[in-house]
C-alpha cells in the first residue's frame, strides 16, 4: 500500500481558513504597493520599507525579517522581503541600487496577522521588457495558476507536480529543483513540502493527498535556461549558473468545501467593502 505524509499534515478549519484569509489579504495589499512603486530608478530597498512600513500599519509581523540562515555562523535575512533580479532566482536582498529599464523583480513577502500566515511572490516587470523574458513570466505565473486549477480534479499532489513540470518543458524553460513550496498556518513553513516537479521522494512517502483543510503555499521558480542554480557570497542570494533570467510566482492556497481558494489573491466585492470600512 502507498504511503504518504498526509498523516503528519495539519488541517485547518473553516474559521481557521478565514483567519488566513486576513493575513493573505495583508500580503496581496503589499504587493499592490509593489505593482505602482517598481519603476526603473526605484530601489527594492525602497519598496522594502514600504512593505514595512504596510505590514506595520496593519500590526503585522513580517516573516522574512531575522528569518534564521541554517548555514552556522551566518546572519538571518536582514529585510522584509526577498528581491531577486534577473539572473536571481530566490533570497535576494534588497538594496539601494535603482531598477534598470529591461530587468525583472521577483518578489517575495509574507506576514503573520492574528496568529496565522500569508505568503506570496510576484515577479515584476521594470519597465518595457523582451518578449523572451515576458513569456518566461507568463509562463511562470501560468503554470501556478494550472496547478491551483488542478486542485479540482487530482487527488494527489505528485499527479499535479508532474503536470507543473511537463508545462514549463514544453514551454522551452526549466523548472527549478532546489526549492520547493510549503505547506503554512501558524507557521510559515509546515508539512507538507510542495514540489514543482515529480520526484523519487514525491512518487513514494513524499506525497500527500488533497483534502479539504489543506493549506499550501505553491510556488513555481522557472528559469530561462539551466536549473541549476548557486549561492553568492551574501550567503542568501541564489542565482542561475548560466546567468540568464528567473522568474518566481507564489499564491498561498486552500482546499475548502467548494474547491481550491488562492488566500492571496485579489479581494472579493464584498472583502473590498470590508477593507475600505
Amino acid at each position: 500500500m502507498k504511503q504518504d505524509i498526509s498523516h503528519r499534515i495539519e488541517l485547518k478549519s473553516k474559521r481557521e481558513i478565514g483567519l488566513m484569509r486576513q493575513a493573505g489579504l495583508a500580503v496581496w495589499q503589499a504587493h499592490q504597493i509593489a505593482a505602482e512603486m517598481v519603476a526603473p530608478g526605484v530601489s527594492t530597498a525602497e519598496v522594502d520599507r514600504a512593505f514595512e512600513q504596510h505590514f506595520e500599519r496593519l500590526g503585522a509581523k513580517p516573516l522574512f525579517k531575522n528569518y534564521p540562515n541554517t548555514t552556522r555562523g551566518k546572519r538571518p535575512f536582514p529585510a522584509v522581503t526577498c528581491m531577486s533580479i534577473n539572473e536571481a532566482v530566490v533570497h535576494g536582498i534588497p538594496n539601494e541600487k535603482p531598477l534598470v529599464e529591461g530587468d525583472i523583480v521577483s518578489i517575495d513577502t509574507g506576514c503573520l496577522l492574528n496568529g496565522w500566515c500569508g505568503d506570496a511572490a510576484v515577479t515584476y516587470p521594470v519597465g518595457q521588457i523582451s518578449d523572451e523574458v515576458q513569456e518566461l513570466l507568463d509562463v511562470t505565473s501560468g503554470v501556478l495558476e494550472l496547478a491551483i486549477e488542478q486542485l479540482n480534479h487530482k487527488s494527489r499532489w505528485s499527479q499535479i507536480a508532474a503536470q507543473m513540470a511537463q508545462y514549463v518543458a514544453d514551454h522551452g524553460f526549466s523548472t527549478v529543483e532546489c526549492f520547493v513550496g510549503h505547506g503554512i498556518g501558524r507557521e510559515m513553513h509546515e508539512d507538507p513540502q510542495v514540489p514543482n516537479f515529480s520526484s523519487r521522494s514525491l512518487r513514494g512517502s513524499g506525497d500527500f493527498v488533497i483534502q479539504p483543510g489543506l493549506v499550501i503555499a505553491i510556488e513555481p521558480m522557472v528559469n530561462m535556461g539551466t536549473k541549476r542554480v548557486k549561492l553568492l557570497r551574501d550567503q542568501w542570494t541564489q542565482i542561475t549558473t548560466d546567468k540568464r533570467p528567473s522568474a518566481h510566482f507564489e499564491h498561498t492556497v486552500a482546499i475548502t468545501d467548494d474547491g481550491p481558494f488562492a488566500l492571496t489573491k485579489a479581494p472579493t466585492p464584498a472583502e473590498t467593502a470590508e477593507l475600505a470600512s
